[in-house]
C-alpha cells in the first residue's frame, strides 16, 4: 500500500480534520468550565465546615485534572496502535463526555452528603482517564490523515480545537457570571456548561465513528504488522524518540500555562491590573492563536519543522525575562509582552504535535505520542500557577517566570536540535510493513 494514500477530497479532510479536533475541544471547554467555576463547585460540593471535604477538594483540584492522565495515557495509547485510532478516538470522547454529563446532573453536598464529593471526585477520575487517551488519538490520526505536503496544517487544527475550547469555556462562564446572581449560579447556573457539553460530545462521537481508520493504520493491518505489545516495543526501541518528543512537549506545555492561565492571576497579583484586564488580554492571546497556530503550521510544510521550531523555543529564550521586565512598566508593556509571548506560543503550537508524531513509527505512533504528552503534562503543565506562586514568594522577585520559561525552552531547543528535518517524510516506517525487528533511530 502506497505511504502518502491520503484521501485529498476536501469534504473527506474536513470531516477528517472535525474528527480530531472536536475532542480536545469538548475537552478544553470542560477544563476552562471548571477552572472559572472551581469556587462555586467547592461551595456546592465542599463544605469548609467538614475537614473530611476538604481535602478531597484540594485532591479533585490539584489531582485528578493531571495525575491520571499518564494512566489513561499508558491505556489508551498502545490500545490505539493495537485496535486503530477510529476506536479510540470514539471511546475516549464517549467517556469524556458522560463524565462531564454526571457532573452537571450530580446533587450537592447539602442532598446527598459525603456521597456528593466522592461522586465528583470519581468522576473527575474518568475525565482525565480518557482526557489521557485523546490527544494521542488525535494527534496520530490527524497526521496520518493528512496529505504529506500539508501534514503540518492538518495538525495544528488540534491546538485550535484546545484553544477554541478554552475561550468557548471562558466565555460561557463570562455569560453565567453576568447573567445570574450568586445564589443562581450557586444553586443551577453551574450546572450548564457541563450539560452543554453532553450534546457536543454525542456530536464527535458520532462523526468519530463515521469515520474510516487512517491510511497508515490499515496499512499496519493489510500487512499484518499490527503491534501486540506497542508499550514495550516504545520502551525498549524508541526511548530517544519518547524523550525528544517529551522535550518538545514541556516545551509547549510551560509557556502555555504560564501565558493563558498563570498571567491572569500573575497581572492581578504582581502587577497591580484589574481582573478585566487581564481576561481581556488573555482572550486576546487565545484569539490571535486562533489565527498564527495554522499558519506556523503551513510555514512548517513549507520551510520545515526545526526552522519553526527551533526559531520559536530561539525566541522564548532570549525574551522571556525582557518580557516580564516590560511588564513591569504598565499596562501598555504588559499588552505587548503578553502578544509577543503569544506569537512565540503560537509558533510552539504549530509544530511541536506533528513533528512528535512523525518522528515515530507507526506501530508505536499513539503510544509515544499519548505517554510523552501526559508525563510532560503531569509534571510541568498543571504545576505551573503553584510553583511560580512559591518561587516569587521564596525569592521575593516577580521576574520568576521569565527564567523559568527559560529553562524549558532550552529542553525544547536540544530536543530540536538532536531531530532530523522531518517535513514530507512519509508516516509509514520500515518496520511498520515489515516483520524486521524495529531499531532504535535518531
Amino acid at each position: 500500500m502506497p505511504t502518502d494514500a491520503v484521501p485529498t477530497d476536501p469534504v473527506a479532510l474536513r470531516r477528517s480534520v472535525a474528527a480530531g479536533a472536536v475532542g480536545v475541544f469538548v475537552h478544553w471547554f470542560d477544563w476552562a468550565a471548571y477552572a472559572y467555576l472551581a469556587g462555586t463547585v467547592a461551595t456546592v460540593f465542599f463544605p469548609a465546615e467538614d475537614s473530611t471535604t476538604g481535602l478531597l477538594a484540594v485532591f479533585g483540584v490539584f489531582a485528578v485534572s493531571f495525575g491520571i492522565r499518564p494512566v489513561g495515557a499508558l491505556v489508551f495509547g498502545p490500545l490505539g496502535d493495537r485496535i486503530g485510532r477510529k476506536r479510540t478516538l470514539s471511546l475516549v470522547i464517549f467517556m469524556m463526555s458522560g463524565a462531564t454529563l454526571g457532573i452537571g446532573l450530580l446533587p450537592g453536598y447539602a442532598s446527598i452528603g459525603i456521597a456528593a464529593p466522592v461522586l465528583l471526585v470519581v468522576l473527575r477520575l474518568i475525565q482525565g482517564f480518557a482526557a489521557g487517551g485523546e490527544f494521542g488519538s488525535a494527534a496520530s490520526f490527524l497526521a496520518e490523515s493528512a496529505p504529506r505536503r500539508r501534514r503540518g496544517f492538518g495538525v495544528s487544527w488540534l491546538e485550535v480545537g484546545s484553544l477554541l475550547g478554552f475561550l468557548a469555556g471562558s466565555f460561557a462562564f463570562l455569560l453565567l457570571s453576568t447573567g445570574l446572581d450568586d445564589a443562581q449560579l450557586t444553586s443551577w447556573g453551574w450546572r450548564i456548561p457541563f450539560l452543554i457539553s453532553a450534546p457536543l460530545g454525542v456530536i464527535g462521537f458520532i462523526i468519530r465513528n463515521k469515520i474510516e481508520d487512517t491510511p497508515e493504520y490499515r496499512a499496519l493491518e493489510a500487512n499484518d504488522t499490527v503491534p501486540r505489545s506497542p508499550a514495550r516495543e516504545l520502551l525498549r526501541h524508541h526511548k530517544r524518540q519518547l524523550l525528544q518528543a517529551a522535550g518538545l512537549m514541556a516545551a509547549m506545555h510551560v509557556p502555555f500555562y504560564a501565558v493563558l492561565t498563570y498571567l491572569v492571576t500573575y497581572q492581578t497579583d504582581h502587577l497591580g491590573h484589574s481582573a478585566d484586564n487581564a481576561a481581556l488580554l488573555s482572550t486576546s492571546i487565545s484569539l490571535l492563536g486562533l489565527v498564527l497556530v495554522p499558519l506556523f503550521g503551513r510555514l512548517s510544510d513549507r520551510v520545515g519543522r526545526k526552522p519553526v521550531f527551533v526559531a520559536a523555543t530561539g525566541a522564548l529564550l532570549v525574551l522571556s525575562t525582557p518580557a516580564f521586565l516590560l511588564m513591569r512598566t504598565g499596562l501598555t508593556g504588559t499588552w505587548i509582552a503578553g502578544l509577543a509571548l503569544g506569537v512565540i506560543l503560537a509558533a510552539i503550537l504549530g509544530t511541536y504535535a506533528v513533528w512528535s508524531a512523525e518522528i515515530f513509527p507507526t506501530r508505536t505512533r499513539q503510544s509515544g505520542l499519548s505517554v510523552a504528552y501526559n508525563i510532560t503534562a503531569a509534571l510541568f503543565a498543571g504545576t505551573v500557577p503553584y510553583l511560580m506562586t512559591v518561587l516569587i514568594s521564596a525569592t521575593g522577585s516577580g521576574l520568576v517566570p521569565g527564567p523559568y520559561l527559560m529553562v524549558f525552552a532550552v529542553g525544547g531547543l536540544i530536543a530540536a536540535l538532536s531531530l532530523k528535518e522531518t517535513a514530507g517524510t512519509a508516516l509509514l516506517h520500515p518496520e511498520d510493513v515489515s516483520e524486521q525487528t524495529p531499531t532504535e533511530a535518531g
